[in-house]
This record gives structure tokens, C-alpha cells and sequence, in this order.
């Protein structure tokens, strides 16, 4: 059958039929995922549309997945957490969902309290076992939107529940009738799609969701969740890695709108971020994440990271308060005890940080030759140096001037004879053997020692 597609304005053939493959013995890919060797990116250079949606947003699991590999969050610091990503996500409520577990009292309270906020943005949601009693509970404390677990692996299928590919479909298919029943939007995660049969389960599952949204009449969300952070997003990357090849078959083969799709990514290769973006090019209008990217093993996407993500990619901000990032950030170190990499992007103490005196004596000159951006305007973190053997005079300088907060008149000069005096400091450090960088306290109390009347200037 040929169709007119009103996105793309062309004929596009639509004969493309999957039906369920009921397997009696699973499918591992083992060609790919040989678990004596590293897995293997393979391509078929097949390479789909990149559609982005009209809008795109982002989801929150800090509260769930993200606290699968920490300590508990105390109700007081989820809910000042919520508050921040509810400043942090603008009025346009880019962070659109933050996702809660239900079981605990503390968990039951700390929903409470959020949704006692009554802000619009971001809308608290939940993730339930699948039992019947699970999904009353959720019903019963307000939850309008609730996670519900449907692996869709031949791992998961056959190794863990122990079924076939047409047993784990009719149970799940049970299981969200259920909680359509009691009157519980579906949000079916698909737990290691990247890892699944894709046109021989995970296509024909998707189409027996679509069949359940015309008889209901109700929404029903696809988490697309890469559970091993095996998505790879090259173009020409053949299924079922790759997330451009996910994104376009939920929405091209499965018929999924872009509002009813979303990519949960975990970082173990390092492609938690990129994965993300590419599956908001490639259809999908939500990614899910969590703060810092703090979630089990290598972690979730970082929320933080997909802002600046967003804002690459549409050309703003779109209301969000970027400097929060810094906020949580700090909250996470002073209250929480939670020491983020000095030099990880955006939230790190060194992220904006050089030590090399070449590049600090640019930033003295002009900052934007070594800063990424306005890192002050849109992150409230002033560009800074370090400083070690290698930072000169101009280093020193600029470190002075950045943490005094001096400026015009006020501000120092690298040929300053102070300035000059504390390089000697310095120097004679590492002509001793010192192999470290000098930390701020440090730094500041041998100022207070040989040049005290800094400190008047930053009066």
C-alpha cells in the first residue's frame, strides 16, 4: 500500500508487516555480544530520516534509578532537589517528569510533598511492580502516569522470566490492562531494546500497544530503554544497536507519535549523551535522566548534560535557569557529601579550569579564547586557572583576579612585584620536588602571608 507522508511529502511504500516470531530458542546475538570478547559494532549501512519532533523535552529518574546505586535521599533533600529542577526546567517545563519510587514510607512522603508543590512542571510520576495492588497504590496516592517493567530481550524473555517471546507479550499485555483499568497511564519500559529481536518482537509488541491505545482510548508511552549502554548512534549501524534504526522503527514500523517515545541510556561506553541527542534527531521527544548521571553501574544520562544538549540543538534555552546546574551541583557536594570529578563537564570544580600558563596568560587577555562559553552568564561558575608549575605569572594573576572577584582598576597585572613575589613562592615549591597543584586555601593563606593588601581590594 503506497501513502502520502505529510512530514517527508512523499509516496512511502507502507506494505511493511511484522508479525511476533515465537522462537524455542532465543535469540543472543551472539555474533555480536560474544561475553568472552568485547561487544561488536556491526553495520549494514542502512541509514533512516532524522525527524526530530516538534517538541522535545526531558524526564527525571533521579529519584528511581537514581537511587539505585546511593544512599537513600532523605525527604528534606528530595524535595529541595525537586524544587531545583523545577527551577531548573524553565516555565516551558523542559524537564517535563520526575519519576519516584512508592514502596518506602519515606518514599511515600517525599511524593506527597512534591506533589503538595503544586508546580505543573515536572509532573510526579511513578515506577510500580506489576501487580494489581501496585497499581491501586499508585492510583490511590494521585499518580496519573505510572513505569511499568515489559523486557523485551530474548535475555530477559527466556533467562530471567522463563518464558517465550508469546507468553511475556500476553503477560504484559495483561499486566497494562490492568493498569489502564484503574485508571493508570501506561509507560511501558522496554528494558534492553538494545539487545532485543527488534522486528521479530519488539515491532509487533509495540503494534499490540497500539491496538490497546484505539480500544482504550488512552495514551501508552514507549521507554526505550538501552539497559547495558549498548546503543550506538553511527549512521548506517545495523539493529539492534543502533538508536537512529530504534527511533525511526517505533515510529515508522510501530506507528509510535513522537510524544509517546522516550530513550532511557546508561553510560557504560561512554555514549550515554550522544545516544540521547541522537534519539531526539531521530524522533523521540523525550530523553530520561537522572542529575549528574548518577544511576547503576556507569550511570544514566546526566540531566545536566542534556540541557546544554537542548539548548545545542534548538538554539536556546527556552526559559531554562541554566545557572541551577551550578546550584545542584554545589547541594550535591556541601549537603550530600558526593564528590563530583573535579573535571567533570559543566558540574566539576576544574571544569572551566586551566593549568596551562600559556592558556591562562589567553584567558587574562581574553577569556573566550579558552572558555567553551560564558561560563559566568549561563552557569554562574567564573572561568578560573589553577595553579602549578606551569601557570607563569599570567596564571597567577588571573587566579587572584577570578577569586577575589577583581575587576577594571581593581584587578592585578602579571607584572604586578606581587604577583612577582608569589610566583617566587611557587616556583620554590616545585624546585623542592612538589608534584601536586596548589589548592585554593592554600593559595590563599600564602597571599594573606606575602601580599595581605589583596584582600583589601576585594573589599
Amino acid at each position: 500500500m503506497i501513502e502520502f507522508n505529510k512530514k517527508t511529502n512523499t509516496l512511502e511504500q507502507n506494505k511493511y508487516k511484522y508479525p511476533l516470531k515465537d522462537v524455542s530458542e532465543p535469540n543472543l546475538y551472539r555474533e555480536i555480544f560474544n561475553y568472552d570478547e568485547i561487544p561488536k559494532c556491526t553495520f549494514n549501512h542502512r541509514k533512516v530520516p532524522m525527524f526530530p519532533a516538534d517538541e522535545i523535552w526531558i524526564t527525571d529518574t533521579t529519584f528511581r534509578d537514581g537511587q539505585q546505586s546511593r544512599s537513600p535521599y532523605t525527604v528534606e533533600q528530595i524535595l529541595h532537589l525537586f524544587d531545583l529542577l523545577h527551577r531548573l526546567g524553565g516555565p516551558k517545563g523542559i524537564i517535563r517528569q520526575s519519576e519516584f519510587f512508592l514502596y518506602s514510607k519515606r518514599d511515600k512522603e517525599a511524593v506527597y510533598k512534591c506533589m503538595e508543590r503544586g508546580y505543573e512542571y515536572p509532573e510526579v510520576t511513578s515506577w510500580i511492580r506489576a501487580t494489581k495492588n501496585d497499581f491501586r497504590l499508585a492510583r490511590d496516592m494521585g499518580m496519573k502516569e505510572s513505569g511499568i517493567l515489559v523486557s523485551c530481550s530474548d535475555y530477559h524473555i527466556f533467562k530471567k522470566l522463563n518464558m517465550t517471546r508469546k507468553q511475556a507479550v500476553d503477560h504484559y499485555l495483561g499486566i497494562i490492562k490492568n493498569a489502564i483499568d484503574v485508571g493508570i497511564r501506561p509507560r511501558c519500559h522496554f528494558e534492553d531494546i538494545t539487545r532485543a529481536d527488534f522486528y521479530s518482537f519488539v515491532v509487533p509488541f509495540a503494534l499490540e500497544l497500539r491496538k490497546l491505545m484505539e480500544e482504550y482510548k488512552i495514551p501508552i508511552k514507549i521507554r526505550a530503554c538501552d539497559t547495558l549502554g549498548y546503543g550506538v548512534s553511527y549512521p548506517g549501524t545495523a539493529l539492534p544497536r543502533s538508536v537512529p534504526g530504534i527511533i525511526y522503527g517505533l515510529r515508522h514500523h510501530a506507528g509510535f507519535p513522537s510524544e509517546l517515545l522516550e530513550w532511557h541510556g546508561h553510560n557504560d561506553f561512554y555514549k550515554a549523551v550522544s545516544n540521547s541527542a541522537s534519539a531526539w534527531l531521530y524522533g523521540a521527544s523525550a530523553v530520561n535522566c537522572s542529575l549528574l548521571g548518577i544511576g547503576e553501574r556507569t550511570g544514566n544520562t546526566p540531566l545536566e548534560a542534556m540541557v546544554i544538549e537542548y539548548a545545542q540543538l534548538r538554539g536556546t534555552t527556552d526559559g531554562m535557569d541554566t545557572t541551577v546546574i551550578t546550584e545542584i551541583a554545589e547541594y550535591y557536594q556541601r549537603e550530600l557529601g558526593y564528590d563530583i570529578p573535579s573535571r567533570t563537564p559543566f558540574v566539576g570544580r576544574h571544569f572551566n579550569i586551566t593549568q596551562a600558563g600559556i592558556h591562562a596568560d589567553g584567558l587574562l587577555k581574553n577569556e573566550e579564547i579558552y572558555n567553551i562559553f560564558d561560563t559566568t552568564k549561563i552557569l554562574n561558575r567564573p572561568v578560573g586557572v589553577a595553579i602549578n608549575q606551569f601557570s607563569g605569572l599570567a596564571g597567577i594573576a588571573h587566579w587572584i583576579n577570578s577569586f577575589f572577584g577583581l575587576t577594571g582598576v581593581r584587578s592585578v597585572d602579571k607584572k604586578d612585584q606581587r604577583i612577582i613575589k608569589i610566583k617566587e613562592w611557587v616556583d620554590a615549591q616545585y624546585e623542592g620536588g612538589r608534584v601536586t597543584a596548589i589548592g585554593d586555601i592554600e593559595l590563599e593563606e600564602v597571599i594573606r602571608e606575602l601580599a595581605p593588601d589583596i584582600f583589601d581590594l576585594a573589599l
